[in-house]
């Protein structure tokens, strides 16, 4: 399982707390009859998708925990850290949607599970406690 320490990741300039949530996750794909039918790689940010990116979608509810635009994240049965590039349907609560490519046989064995995510918070370091 995915530990939520503090680590330095990609921006050394800026610390992260790390955030521990139990979220249910799919996979999918950039295929027109999963996504958007003119611009299937196309992500909700306006992010282009490309095969072999570790790059998820969050469901609305955790944009507003957090889960914004570019924000790194650890998911347990992964190395990688992924990024946080697409939203889902806004019908969808607590989900990540794992980004993989063209390929819909490696995204179907993913399947959806419940699984522990770590998500990057900055640390506002600008702030100094006056005693």
């Amino acid at each position: 399982m995915t530990s939520c320490s503090k680590k330095q990741e990609a921006k050394p300039a800026t610390e992260y707390d790390w955030i521990g949530h139990e979220v249910t996750a799919s996979a999918y794909n950039s295929v027109h009859w999963q996504t958007d039918s003119i611009s299937p790689s196309i992500a909700a940010w306006g992010d282009t998708l490309k095969p072999g990116m570790k790059s998820i979608a969050v469901s609305r509810d955790l944009v507003k925990k957090g889960l914004v635009h570019n924000t790194m994240v650890k998911i347990d049965t992964f190395p990688d850290t992924f990024y946080v590039l697409d939203k889902m349907h806004s019908k969808w609560r607590n989900r990540i949607d794992i980004y993989m490519g063209k390929d819909v046989k490696k995204a179907r064995e993913w399947g959806r599970k419940k699984i522990m995510i770590c998500y990057a918070v900055p640390i506002d370091t600008s702030l100094t406690v006056i005693e």
